[in-house]
């Protein structure tokens, strides 16, 4: 690989990648909202991918270095657990111009730099072809939409012979899960509707996100998809058993264990 484009650069598993690709050689244009000093190999690009501008501002810097890379790696997105009708349209716009415009914006300014046999991978999560949890079901709709527009990139750029992937990545050692915490326990203070629900939902999230794997880990992966000749459509890590097993079981029976345990 000659160059690689990441976003969400500086967060948990953009950074281990990163660095990862670094010192295996691999030019790393960098780019985040925030970001640190350059590195060996990692020139990092202050850049906010729901603009427009900024994109095409970091389309021109990476192009002022080379007219090709190797791949594109998308790790920028963000976390809200909230109800779906109490959640307020602002935070609706924001999470879904972060985790599904951004990776639209940045294939489309970016694809010019993408040759035959280059790739796009895409982190999307385990929920993504899971059905939504309550309460967490904004987010999974917005990887689920990410997933399903991976695919239906998938199925035009291989017409350009230009791969696209998805890593469904489950629980992971981030900042993440602090924030995902932290919207939990307010998400618990101040819903009107589901006091009781939520209370009991947090039991649930908790125990379901202690069972997290380390950034390094994603990053081991994301590249060993990165250097294989024909990298299939999906590929999933520290997938939770418990979801797996609900996801099992009929629509009305999912339906009504969630009811059963949150009532």
């Amino acid at each position: 690989m000659k160059a690689v484009v990441i976003t969400g650069a500086y967060g948990g598993m953009g950074k281990a990648l990163a660095e990862k690709l670094a010192k295996e050689g691999c030019c790393v244009f960098a780019i985040d909202k925030k970001v640190e000093e350059p590195k060996e190999n990692i020139i990092p690009i202050e850049a906010d991918i729901t603009c427009e501008k900024s994109v095409e501002a970091a389309f021109e810097l990476v192009n002022s270095h080379t007219d090709s890379v190797s791949a594109i790696v998308h790790f920028a997105g963000i976390y809200l657990l909230d109800s779906l009708i109490e959640m307020d349209k602002a935070a609706f716009d924001r999470i879904f111009d972060v985790n599904v415009k951004g990776a639209f914006l940045v294939n489309k300014i970016f694809l010019s730099l993408l040759g035959k046999g280059s790739r796009i991978l895409i982190t999307t999560s385990e929920l993504a072809p899971l059905d939504p949890l309550p309460f967490t079901g904004i987010y999974a709709v917005t990887k689920a939409a990410l997933d399903k527009y991976a695919y239906s990139l998938r199925m035009e750029l291989q017409l350009l012979e230009i791969n696209v992937s998805v890593l469904r990545a489950g629980a992971v050692e981030t900042d993440m899960l602090g924030v995902s915490t932290d919207y939990l326990d307010r998400f618990c203070s101040e819903t009107k509707l589901y006091s009781c629900n939520a209370t009991r939902f947090k039991n649930i999230v908790d125990s379901v996100e202690s069972r997290c794997i380390s950034p390094n880990k994603i990053a081991e992966k994301a590249a060993s998809i990165l250097k294989k000749r024909k990298p299939r459509f999906a590929y999933s890590v520290n997938r939770n058993p418990l979801l797996l097993l609900l996801n099992m079981l009929p629509k009305s029976l999912q339906l009504w264990a969630i009811k059963m345990v949150l009532k």
